[in-house]
């Protein structure tokens, strides 16, 4: 009896520990109704800006990748995109330079992102051809530019057509025709200005935007702004909104790692399950929600609404709100 006792206090001070790990340090388990911590990204054992990792061999894991007649190609959700002759998605990096056109991605970086090289490139039809351009490498390899950002592929992309680099770390992003980060039509900046009403269409599931008077404050994929409630706690994790609050207040879904903007805080990113059965997304382990009377991207009608209310910043604090 002693002994299954103490092997059962053992266990519930494991959980305990864990909970309060996903919520100090974003790590954990599933606890007592909360989901404590993230589902594995699907990039995981890359690096914090989606570089590398020790997961990137697989079958298009190669030094480098000619590129050959390119091509434009539509993509569902980021409209028109440029494709080498392959097929294949091309991609820029953000911390890359385009003029001067410099990589800076290296070694281990380029297992996950092969290199492009100008070898018998030739523009897609109905695009400038003197965008294309090319960079000499370190190694003295030529690799491809488009209005001086260096191209890539993503060694995770299995087939033409697929767009699995999209986002990861913040960093790479699908190449429009131009050279540009490709957006569907309507779109801009992820994080820009949003106050015209016009939700950019790359923006993430979660974003950051700047805005005039709050400064910067996180919005959801519809460039939505996001809110907290003071009556709301991260620990233990718990809403104070339910019932008709709900429909002013509509919780935040969840959102995985590698769909949020970099600049947001990662640690209690987490998924909390809700008393009443919903699924909501937290930021440092604070329940989030948008507001229904924001009837555009760029509203912040919900900021301080009732003193209990506000908006979002990236390191989750509370936009505005006395201290």
């Amino acid at each position: 009896m002693n002994t299954w006792r103490n092997a059962s206090l053992a266990v519930t001070a494991a959980a305990v520990l864990a909970l309060t790990t996903a919520c100090g340090q974003d790590q954990g388990t599933n606890t007592n109704g909360q989901s404590v911590g993230a589902a594995k990204p699907a990039d995981a054992g890359y690096g914090a800006d989606g570089d590398y990792g020790s997961d990137a061999g697989t079958a298009n894991t190669a030094a480098t990748k000619p590129a050959g007649q390119l091509a434009v190609a539509t993509n569902a959700k980021l409209g028109k995109v440029l494709t080498d002759g392959e097929g294949f998605t091309l991609y820029r990096f953000d911390k890359d330079t385009a003029s001067p056109p410099k990589s800076n991605c290296e070694g281990d970086c380029e297992k996950a992102w092969p290199v492009v090289t100008a070898d018998n490139a030739k523009a897609a039809a109905g695009t400038d051809a003197q965008l294309l351009g090319e960079v000499t490498r370190a190694d003295g390899t030529k690799q491809l530019t488009v209005d001086g950002w260096p191209m890539y592929r993503y060694a995770k992309d299995a087939a033409a057509g697929d767009a699995n680099g999209e986002g990861v770390g913040g960093t790479w992003f699908a190449s429009a025709p131009d050279g540009k980060k490709a957006a569907a039509a309507g779109g801009g900046a992820a994080g820009g200005d949003t106050a015209g009403g016009t939700a950019p269409a790359d923006l993430k599931g979660l974003s950051v935007r700047k805005d005039a008077k709050l400064g910067d404050i996180v919005v959801d994929a519809k460039g939505m702004t996001v809110y907290r409630f003071t009556k709301d706690s991260a620990w233990p994790m718990k809403t104070a909104c339910t019932g008709e609050c709900l429909d002013k207040w509509p919780v935040v879904a969840p959102v995985d790692k590698n769909d949020a903007d970099a600049a947001i805080i990662k640690k209690g990113f987490v998924t909390f399950d809700r008393p009443d059965g919903i699924k909501q997304q937290t930021i440092d382990c604070w329940p989030i929600y948008t507001f229904a009377d924001d009837k555009k991207p760029g509203d912040t009608n919900g900021q301080g609404v009732g003193g209990t209310w506000y908006a979002v910043s990236p390191d989750s604090k509370l936009v505005g709100a006395s201290k």
